[in-house]
């Protein structure tokens, strides 16, 4: 949890608890909010997925003392306008860049002059005291997300797949090692920083870190770059993963693979990998949510006696019993056929007959719907044609 973190978000809100609130309180609320919003209860919900993380970041900060208390004072001296009056009263207004320098990081953005740390990991040095202490320095962090995208084949959708999906991401360069420099040379140290990567700057009454200007916040200075990457000590890999679909993913699901995004700095923890799923339509089938539709031409004369139909789902074909005097546009439903649950079960499969009109009859054909006609009982359409006659 990063200082500018803190100051940017309220986690007393995001948990729904005051400011005073106790340590079973916020325990409490906490509990609440996470059964809510676990990713097991809500599949697919990147919203609730969201909300799960804030809620998990909130409480990691306000149930521990200590960290609860700088939270606390960093928001009120920020809060009190500290930072824009001079360090000793004397009404002269700054703002970071000015304690930072030109060219300073604003809004958590990474430069490798900072040893990739972006603002708010400089931020925290300036209440920690960082100065020029090796403890100042950043430990391992954790990998970036990524997003990747794969298309399905309808069926492989409902039935679940395992796929190739290759990626290109950044990783260590391989020729040195992320050391940055060419091989049968090393770094030196910085004689500016000794290696911490941070000097201090006085402003009035307070002591802050910046990056040091020597070396660019990293801690050594490469005389030598290596050839490969430049000397930044990464490269775009390449990397190919097997990726498995469960079965039932709809069109426009994101399905989340823990560990498989950007490799983590520093021996830290890969982020995750999001894979956004579009599904190809069906020749046959559609989809309706747990179910699958079929839409099956009938015949006029199938429709007023009633016909038995063979008809195929994702599986072994079935047999659909239309009963006589069905109308057009009736849904049968054939259960256990559709797609898969994660709980096992299956959704049923939607049978919609659709009686055809043909547009040409032979003779003979046409003579027997001319004598029906004449045979059958008018349609029930009296309410129309009165309102017809009499406006």
């Amino acid at each position: 949890m990063s200082s500018k973190d803190w100051l940017e978000k309220d986690f007393y809100a995001v948990l729904g608890i005051s400011k005073s609130a106790s340590a079973d309180e916020i325990k409490k609320a906490y509990r609440k909010l996470a059964r809510e919003l676990h990713p097991d209860h809500n599949p697919g919900n990147t919203q609730a997925e969201d909300r799960f993380k804030a809620v998990s970041e909130a409480y990691d900060v306000l149930s521990d003392d200590k960290k609860r208390k700088e939270y606390d004072e960093m928001r009120q001296l920020f809060g009190s306008g500290a930072f824009r009056r001079g360090a000793r009263g004397g009404g002269t207004s700054f703002d970071l860049s000015d304690l930072f320098g030109e060219g300073s990081p604003t809004a958590g953005g990474n430069d490798r002059r900072f040893g990739g740390a972006g603002f708010s990991d400089l931020f925290s040095s300036i209440f920690s005291g960082g100065g020029g202490r090796p403890g100042a320095r950043r430990g391992p962090s954790r990998g970036r997300d990524v997003e990747a995208e794969v298309v399905l084949d309808f069926r492989d959708a409902v039935n679940g797949a395992t796929l190739p999906l290759t990626l290109r991401a950044p990783g260590v360069c391989d020729t040195c090692h992320g050391s940055g420099a060419k091989p049968g040379s090393v770094p030196r140290t910085c004689p500016v920083c000794q290696g911490v990567g941070l000097t201090t700057v006085n402003q009035g009454s307070f002591s802050f870190s910046e990056p040091c200007r020597e070396c660019q916040g990293v801690g050594t200075i490469v005389d030598v770059k290596c050839p490969e990457c430049g000397g930044t000590g990464g490269i775009t890999k390449t990397r190919t993963l097997n990726v498995r679909i469960p079965a039932g993913v709809a069109d426009g699901q994101k399905i989340r693979l823990s560990g498989r995004g950007e490799p983590g700095a520093r021996g830290g923890a890969a982020g995750d990998l999001y894979v956004l799923i579009k599904v190809r339509e069906d020749n046959l089938f559609g989809r309706f949510g747990d179910d699958l539709t079929l839409a099956v031409p009938i015949t006029f004369p199938e429709a007023v006696n009633g016909v038995d139909l063979t008809v195929p789902t994702l599986d072994a074909p079935v047999t659909v019993r239309v009963p006589p005097g069905t109308p057009s546009g009736r849904t049968l439903r054939v259960r256990g056929k559709g797609v898969p649950r994660r709980d096992g079960t299956h959704g049923d499969l939607l049978v919609t007959v659709d009686v055809v009109v043909p547009k040409d009859l032979p003779e003979g054909a046409r003579q027997a719907l001319e004598d029906y006609a004449q045979a059958a009982p008018r349609a029930p359409r009296e309410h129309i044609e009165r309102q017809v006659r009499h406006g």
